[in-house]
């Protein structure tokens, strides 16, 4: 008998697992507290901006014309317990409000509404980034209060989704890693898998703690490749140096790629940041802090890259103050492809800038909505070609690819000075100055 399969949070990652689940054939059963957002999946809309997203959601949502009707939602923790086979925890797990720790409380919440309707034998499966020891709490947990006992089990299964990316790294996953305790939840689990295993995927399978660790060391070692490039950055500026070239040179390097070696303004998002600060404050808990002092200074560098992106724009401006000044933001997502504006580097110099005096317009191509709720006194413009009108400088400071295509020339004739700050090195630079731009990077003043 085919598996069922429930996915607990339908945010970015559940409404993404739920959707990618039903691709692979599954009757999927999708639950959150939160009826708006059930009523949204319900009609096949998404509640973010994905690629492709709503598309598979499309394809398999109930009640749609021409669906194969794998996908349902509801609120009903006891219909989710009866229909499901294995259950996928998806639900946040955000940073603590003036901590670094990761808070657990929607997962405690996630597993104690579950379990009292477990009375038969159940997989139970954390996806959500956690700090390592939370799976056996949770663990014990299960079994002291599900009806089924010890035949009630948990797995813990990390996410390694990029945002713009999501259908396809579900799909089509470079690794899938299982903590498990038991034959029965890896033999599981292969099941659920089966179709990308059988494409060339590794299947990893470890204890609860390693796979618990693997998602925030792999998040830490991204984190530290990027402001290891933008440490470069700054050395380059004070050098005379030019952190692309630095990058391509050093990228030709099998041992360290060139992927991640692109220098900016940082990173941001919902999860790097809050990942690494969690996995400090956790081996300071387990008393190897001095293991992870040097995250301490990748944070540190990240966030200075804003300070100094915003003092490079002063120095456009000749140096002065930014009162009366008209400065264009090109970007307010954390990245492309995505409507994601958590801790959004180009949001946090936007606004850093306006409070400084300046009148800053912002143009983006699918965060507008969510930029305006964070920032609501910031100016937004509904194209690249208005948010510039009048600029006495422009700020690329996300690298959609729109930005990357624009036509210098004809946004040099509605600024009122052609002058760009390239905060994510990802622009012509002898594009632009061929139409009469001043063009300037972070890491590159010879450039």
């Amino acid at each position: 008998m085919a598996l069922k399969i429930t996915v607990i949070g339908t945010g970015y990652l559940g409404a993404t697992h739920a959707a990618a689940m039903a691709e692979l054939g599954f009757e999927v059963l999708g639950l959150d507290v939160v009826p708006e957002k059930i009523e949204m999946l319900q009609r096949g809309e998404v509640p973010m901006y994905e690629p492709g997203l709503q598309e598979l959601l499309g394809k398999h949502v109930a009640g749609i014309e021409g669906s194969s009707g794998r996908l349902r939602f509801t609120t009903d923790f006891a219909e989710v317990a009866a229909f499901g086979d294995v259950h996928f925890l998806c639900v946040n797990t955000p940073q603590k409000h003036g901590e670094y720790a990761c808070d657990m409380s929607y997962v405690d919440s996630a597993l104690a509404s579950l379990a009292p309707h477990l009375t038969g034998p159940a997989l139970v499966v954390g996806k959500s980034t956690v700090p390592v020891g939370s799976a056996d709490r949770l663990a014990a947990y299960l079994t002291e209060h599900a009806p089924a006992g010890h035949e009630a089990e948990l797995a813990w299964n990390p996410e390694f989704l990029r945002e713009g990316f999501a259908v396809e790294d579900t799909l089509h996953p470079d690794r899938i890693v299982v903590g498990v305790r038991s034959e029965r939840a890896e033999k599981l689990l292969r099941e659920v898998y089966a179709t990308p295993v059988a494409e060339g995927s590794p299947f990893v399978v470890t204890d609860f703690p390693t796979a618990e660790l693997v998602k925030t060391s792999a998040n830490s070692f991204l984190a530290t490749k990027i402001s290891f490039i933008n440490a470069m950055a700054e050395v380059c500026e004070a050098a005379d140096g030019d952190v692309a070239k630095l990058a391509e040179a050093i990228g030709y390097d099998d041992r360290i790629g060139r992927k991640f070696l692109r220098a900016g303004i940082g990173f941001g998002g919902g999860c790097l940041p809050k990942d690494i600060r969690a996995f400090m404050a956790r081996a300071g808990e387990l008393g190897a802090d001095q293991a992870l002092t040097f995250l301490r200074e990748i944070d540190s560098i990240n966030m200075r890259q804003r300070g100094q992106m915003v003092e490079l724009t002063r120095q456009a401006l000749g140096g002065g103050p930014f009162l009366g000044k008209r400065i264009a933001v090109l970007g307010a997502t954390f990245k492309p492809d995505s409507d994601d504006v958590r801790d959004s580097p180009a949001l946090n110099v936007a606004g850093q800038v306006h409070l400084q005096g300046a009148q800053v317009t912002v143009y983006d191509p699918k965060g507008m909505d969510n930029a305006r709720r964070l920032f609501p006194t910031l100016g937004y413009a509904d194209s690249a070609l208005e948010a510039v009108r009048g600029a006495d400088v422009v700020l690329h400071l996300t690298e959609w690819r729109e930005f990357r295509e624009l036509d210098p020339q004809v946004l040099g004739e509605a600024a009122a000075a052609r002058v760009i700050l390239d905060g994510r090195n990802a622009l012509d630079p002898t594009l632009w100055r061929k139409a009469g731009w001043t063009y300037r990077a972070m890491g590159r003043p010879t450039a």
